[in-house]
């Protein structure tokens, strides 16, 4: 199957996929109980006032009804308002996601430049010393969720030892550079402002490796135990008993396979990633995405609630379709495997 058919396959199952979660959220976010329209304009507000919001919101409605329309507004490009912000959805999510998705991406980053090499020496120094200390690591990294790593950081780092800053994006008096991306350190090395893209990299560091540990335990041991099963495969000894190069052999014949299912894995980490980002931001006071999905929760914001799912939804299934691009790419015979079904 050629990569771009089977890519295609891959964002029409994206989809259905992200219809159904639609369906589901839209659901559970109007059966939970509690009147939305009277948490937004407070118990004391006078019953006509509430009437005419539940109009408004179309509450009066029946469920499938209230989908639809929701759904013809989201295809033009608009979430609904906010409850809270009183803003259209999609301007609150633009507003905050970049936040979000800069913390995510340095995350990506400690876990990608961690995670692989810490994984392959472990499996190429199988039982010993070294094998030990990455296995109790990892032991304890996948056993501690990501906000206990945050609140130890916040105490140890920022009001113990005070070598990094823990609130916010920005220390108080340097200036945010222009918006570009939304993402500070990037549109500060844009704009060429390198004080600023230094600080933003030192507020960065605390809640991005916090979140980043748990995925880097995890991807560490399943590169590890996949290392030291492929080294006793046939082409792996028949490459050693020729005399090639130890470097030759790990980067070209042992790398390659033992990667597929720590890539594999990294789809599922990005969404743990995304559940942790929750509690680390709200434990570094970090304006990010989650922090707004988590009040828009607390007060029943509905469209405030769907528009953050459907938007944490999305960027899952993106990173999904990547890495399943990558999988194929490194292993031809799931495509083939696709083109049988």
């Amino acid at each position: 199957m050629r990569l771009t058919t089977y890519l295609a396959k891959r964002i029409g199952y994206t989809v259905f996929v992200l219809i159904g979660l639609s369906i589901l959220i839209f659901t559970l976010a109007r059966v939970l109980p509690g009147d939305p329209a009277r948490m937004a304009l407070s118990p004391r507000a006078p019953e006509w006032a509430i009437e005419r919001l539940r109009e408004q919101l179309r509450l009066n409605e029946p469920l499938p009804i209230q989908y639809l329309y929701w759904l013809r507004d989201a295809f033009s490009g608009s979430l609904g308002e906010s409850l809270v912000t009183r803003r259209d959805v999609l301007t609150d999510i633009t507003e905050f996601l970049p936040a979000t998705l800069e913390l995510l991406l340095f995350a990506l980053i400690f876990d990608v430049a961690l995670a692989i090499p810490i994984g392959m020496l472990a499996g190429r120094k199988a039982n010993t010393w070294v094998d030990n200390i990455v296995r109790g690591f990892a032991y304890i990294g996948v056993t501690i969720p990501a906000f206990v790593f945050a609140i130890i950081f916040l105490l140890v780092f920022g009001y113990v030892l005070q070598i990094a800053p823990t609130v916010g994006r920005l220390s108080p008096g340097v200036m945010s550079p222009p918006k570009i991306t939304g993402l500070i350190t990037i549109d500060s090395l844009i704009t060429g402002n390198f004080s600023t893209f230094v600080d933003a990299i030192s507020h960065l560091i605390l809640p991005s490796f916090a979140l980043a540990l748990g995925p880097i335990a995890q991807e560490a041991r399943i590169t590890r135990s996949s290392v030291v099963e492929n080294l006793n495969k046939d082409y792996i000894l028949a490459s050693i008993s020729h005399g090639l190069p130890e470097r030759r052999i790990i980067l070209k014949y042992l790398m390659r396979p033992s990667l597929i299912p720590t890539i594999s894995i990294m789809g599922l980490d990005i969404a743990s990633l995304m559940g942790w980002a929750f509690l680390v931001e709200s434990i570094f006071n970090w304006p990010g995405m989650s922090r707004y999905g988590i009040i828009a929760m607390l007060r029943k914001d509905l469209n405030a609630i769907v528009g953050v799912v459907m938007v944490t939804g999305l960027v899952f299934a993106i990173a999904n379709i990547i890495v399943d691009v990558i999988v194929s790419l490194l292993d031809p015979r799931i495509r083939m495997i696709e083109r049988a079904k």
